[in-house]
């Protein structure tokens, strides 16, 4: 019997590999998890892998082609399925975040991706390298705003956003850029669109202090938490370890303003920056 053809990178790699690593494990008549027995990974981290919420690794890829008896497909296709327009090592989340069907996140500092402005994404990426050519902040710019495309959907993913006052205050980009970006937030919110706490200084400690946290639900794969630090990200689908941080953003939720109060605190700050700016 032939092999499967091999990807045409023109189109989605992630999801034709995906769909057909789920119609060869069919073939096998393996189920996830028996299928990740055999590979030394959780049944969950096969369903991502079939949904393309996660990127199949090249170390994965050889062992599946053993496993299925597929000669070589998913070893030969790895590579283009790897492909991503998102900069490194952030490309991980950016791609799980597009197959989500709610996204609950805590930002300890800035803006997160999906609620920035053009001109906000420019300051935090220059701030990040600050010796980039200009080609290549805009091009980490383009590939964050195609990322806000998800929110042309008027209800999916569902986005529940706590942002921590230090990240309103934090003057990034200048008070332009500021107001702006807090108007963009505001807007959003007023429309509905997205979910939006503030998480006052007056909380005072609070359970998710050592960093960012992002929680991301999917209809045909277990979900996923996403960690962030300087130039690092990390999945982790551990279904303890997911039940633990959502009970942590439970917290968060409970000490931040209501939608009512952070939106009228978020328009205020906006002002402060437009009126300070042109006095």
């Amino acid at each position: 019997m032939p092999g499967p053809k091999d990807l045409d990178p023109s189109s989605s790699p992630r999801a034709l590999l995906g769909a057909e690593l789920r119609h060869a494990r069919e073939r096998k008549r393996l189920s996830q998890e028996e299928l990740g027995q055999r590979l030394f990974v959780s049944g969950s981290f096969i369903g991502q892998l079939e949904t393309g919420s996660r990127r199949m690794q090249q170390e994965y890829a050889v062992l599946l082609d053993e496993v299925l008896e597929t000669d070589g497909f998913f070893t030969r296709n790895c590579k283009a399925a790897a492909k991503s327009k998102y900069e490194e090592p952030f490309e991980v989340a950016a791609e799980a975040e597009s197959h989500a069907t709610a996204i609950r996140q805590y930002a300890p500092l800035l803006i997160p991706g999906l609620l920035q402005t053009p001109a906000y994404a420019r300051a935090v990426n220059r701030a990040y390298d600050p010796t980039a050519p200009e080609e290549t902040i805009e091009q980490w710019v383009e590939g964050r705003m195609e990322r806000i495309r998800l929110l042309d959907h008027p209800t999916r993913p569902v986005l529940w956003v706590v942002l921590d006052e230090a990240a309103l205050r934090r003057e990034t980009g200048g008070r332009t850029v500021m107001a702006e970006a807090l108007r963009h937030v505001a807007s959003l919110s007023r429309r509905s669109r997205v979910i939006v706490q503030v998480l006052p200084s007056s909380a005072g400690a609070h359970a998710a202090m050592q960093g960012a946290l992002k929680l991301m639900d999917f209809e045909d794969a277990a979900p996923l938490v996403y960690f962030e630090g300087v130039r690092t990200g990390r999945l982790e689908d551990d279904p303890a370890t997911v039940a633990q941080l959502r009970f942590v953003y439970d917290l968060l939720v409970a000490s931040a303003l209501s939608q009512e109060k952070s939106l009228a605190l978020i328009e205020e700050l906006a002002e402060d920056y437009a009126h300070e700016e042109h006095p």
